[in-house]
């Protein structure tokens, strides 16, 4: 598959966005906040990893790190055909009086988001959640925007991105694509 589309960033330029997005962090978010990272599965889980080994490297600042699912939280989970693969929600923290950081891969409608926030507060009442995104895209239906991004990305009409990453694909890189 990354034959199939232009590369926007490889492996070194997300390594370097994501690092971008630690010190942003780190400077926004004062210390005296208990930030955790939760990452919306699938993508998003190990970008909130690599994300939080890169604030521990670049501001040596520790932030727990979790999974999100929101298969059944999605409002488009009856147009979609068989059944849903539900995988676990991994939080093993207490969401009270925290700082949560929902990562995830691209942010283009804000549907994944609305969903993510839906399922995040069935979890606990954080005192404020904030959004990373390693792609901010455009494009939104909802009035949802990134508190960190990796990078923006001008798409054109007809084309996706598609963010692989070694953990699930085997290789790192952001694509553009032409939608099938």
């Amino acid at each position: 598959m990354a034959g199939a589309g232009s590369c926007q960033l490889d492996a070194t330029q997300m390594d370097q966005a994501l690092r971008r997005m630690a010190r942003d962090i780190a400077a926004r978010v004062p210390e005296a906040e208990s930030l955790v990272i939760l990452g919306i599965r699938t993508r998003g889980l190990p970008l909130a990893e690599r994300l939080g080994f890169a604030l521990a490297e670049e501001a040596a600042r520790i932030a727990p790190v979790g999974a999100l699912d929101i298969t059944l939280y999605r409002d488009d989970l009856t147009e979609k055909a068989g059944a849903p693969i539900v995988r676990p929600t991994e939080i093993p923290f207490s969401l009270k009086e925290k700082t949560v950081l929902l990562m995830d891969d691209v942010l283009y409608t804000g549907r994944t988001i609305r969903a993510a926030l839906d399922a995040l507060l069935d979890h606990g009442r954080p005192r404020k959640v904030l959004l990373g995104a390693l792609v901010d895209r455009g494009g939104r239906e909802l009035p949802i925007q990134a508190d960190f991004a990796g990078t923006t990305l001008t798409v054109g009409e007809g084309q996706r991105v598609s963010v692989r990453l070694k953990e699930i694909d085997g290789d790192d890189g952001v694509y553009f694509e032409m939608k099938a």
